[in-house]
């Protein structure tokens, strides 16, 4: 078979600059065209905005994601996308990005999906194609299951652009809701977020805010002035500190960006990716089986002297390192992520300095939430009791203590994941069955020698079994205090939980941390199914 060459191939073909002039549209020249609209688009609007932003005490949307990102892992995902609205002076102004940074990058090598609004453009407000990228970017990390930061700074909806920007909120908030407890989903304020901007970071696991640049409310001062006669300033209204320790909706508040993005990087390090992963664990050199003897020095043998658990879960965790959820907010309940050997776990504790540890509607919801969102993405709970019970009085009552506390023991009885119950000291009432009793599915339960499990303290008891008997006495009071030594010898002594089965051994203070790593240890392959539905019905 005979091949016919028509046209000969040259030994040493000449490249094709040297052949020929290059032309206006070559690749070589649309290449210099792209690289030049790149750099005026990293850019942003121009010297004066990023001056006017800096003045604010805020960093552009570009420096945010450096500081959050692991240095050069940024890609950005559609940076030449631009609004399309025609009207209302808009078809003049139509900036690159539209005014949102979106892409992903990594944190300590993970991979993390990150937007960022760029206040400098239309003020951060949100528009159709401002919707749309963060629309597509949260639907590239559901998909590809790693965690989600948005960092707010944005003037809310466009209102040149109507309904549109209300219906890009609400695929956003859609997107909120179907990934949650999918993947970790952390809101960062650091500028305005208002109206129905707010309920993205409501929605979500976490949320940061820095003082001083950061307000987050429904209406502003202006609306509520008009409406109710209120003069507010708006961080009065919705400040950082405000939300961190006022309405519990911010869980952390920081001085600066820099720290507080600091610390989203911290927390990141606790986080699975996704709910089909475990945390990260990580090497100890801390020995699991350390003595915690001083444990037996902090925690007073009197049930009316008060400590600061905190203490006790320094001497515990993993070189006393851990990290806070809402640490100004419902003060009397301790939530924090830890590690004990080198596994995360989330640890509850009752704080015994503030109202006595008793359990109220805020520290209710601030462990309820806490608690599910270690079931979401599998972090074991370890809780440490010392708590006299529920909180009384008309305001607490009137208010839902009944539905608030039904949502902790809703979330504890819900949760899959290990569960390890410690008994520091009291466990009153319908606070101990809450706090992750036996009788509501927690694995294993601890108790130190100082503990008193009963349905109230012996002098309550005392005084409505035998009132009697103390009312007929010639001495009441001495009547009464022969009463109070009774009970407790019989029904509140140490070991009587653990007699009939409700508490699986009394350690040692000194053994605690031993026990509690053997014991995480063991239930690491734990596996609870629920019964099949769509969902529980929360009591909200």
């Amino acid at each position: 078979m005979t091949i016919v060459v028509e046209k000969p191939i040259a030994e040493n073909p000449v490249p094709f600059a040297e052949s020929e002039p290059e032309r206006p549209d070559s690749m070589h020249v649309r290449v210099e065209e792209l690289r030049r609209l790149r750099a005026e688009v990293h850019a942003g609007p121009g010297a004066r905005a990023t001056e006017a932003q800096h003045a604010r005490g805020k960093r552009t949307a570009r420096e945010r994601i450096e500081l959050l990102l692991d240095e050069g892992s940024f890609t950005e995902l559609e940076p030449l996308r631009r609004h399309r609205a025609t009207g209302f002076g808009l078809e003049h102004r139509r900036p690159h990005t539209d005014g949102v940074i979106t892409g992903w990058g990594t944190v300590d090598s993970r991979q993390v999906f990150v937007y960022a609004h760029d206040f400098r453009i239309f003020g951060g407000a949100l528009g159709e194609s401002h919707a749309a990228k963060i629309h597509k970017l949260m639907d590239l990390a559901e998909a590809s299951g790693a965690p989600l930061v948005s960092l707010c700074d944005g003037a809310g909806a466009r209102i040149q652009e109507g309904v549109t920007a209300l219906a890009g909120y609400g695929g956003i908030f859609s997107r909120n809701a179907r990934a949650s407890g999918v993947i970790p989903q952390i809101s960062v304020i650091l500028g305005p977020c208002a109206g129905g901007a707010a309920y993205s970071p409501a929605l979500t696991d976490f949320t940061f805010m820095v003082r001083g640049v950061a307000q987050m409310f429904i209406t502003g001062p202006d609306v509520v002035r008009a409406v109710t006669g209120e003069q507010v300033s708006m961080d009065e209204l919705g400040g950082a500190d405000v939300h961190a320790s006022v309405s519990g909706v911010a869980a952390f508040a920081y001085d600066d960006e820099a720290n507080c993005l600091e610390d989203v990087r911290y927390l990141l390090s606790y986080l699975p990716s996704n709910n089909r992963q475990a945390p990260p664990a990580l090497p100890c050199d801390d020995p699991a089986d350390r003595r915690t003897d001083r444990l037996a020095d902090l925690v007073p043998a009197d049930p009316a002297r008060g400590y600061d658990v905190r203490e006790v879960v320094e001497e515990i965790v993993d070189h006393g390192e851990y990290f806070e959820v809402h640490p100004t907010w419902a003060g009397n309940i301790v939530c924090a992520l830890s590690r004990i050997d080198g596994q995360v776990v989330g640890i509850v504790a009752n704080q015994p300095i503030v109202g006595a540890g008793a359990l109220d509607i805020k520290a209710s919801e601030k462990a309820a939430r806490f608690v599910s969102l270690c079931d979401a993405f599998n972090i074991p709970l370890v809780t440490m009791l010392d708590v006299p019970g529920f909180l009384p009085g008309v305001a607490q009552e009137h208010n839902g203590i009944i539905r608030h506390g039904a949502k902790l023991l809703y979330a504890y009885c819900n949760a899959t994941v290990p569960r390890i119950q410690l008994i520091l000291r009291k466990a009153y009432g319908g606070a101990y069955i809450v706090m992750d009793s036996r009788s509501v599915g927690a694995d294993l339960s601890f108790a130190w020698p100082t503990n008193e499990v009963a349905v109230m303290g012996a002098e309550g008891a005392a005084n409505v079994i035998f009132r009697r008997q103390i009312a007929a006495a010639d001495e009441p009071a001495a009547m009464r205090e022969q009463m109070v030594k009774e009970y407790r010898a019989e029904l509140m002594h140490p070991y009587y939980a653990a007699e009939r089965g409700l508490v699986d051994d009394v350690i040692e203070p000194g053994e605690t941390r031993a026990v509690l790593a053997r014991s995480l240890a063991m239930l690491r392959t734990k596996h609870q199914a629920l019964p099949q539905r769509k969902h529980g019905i929360t009591p909200l």
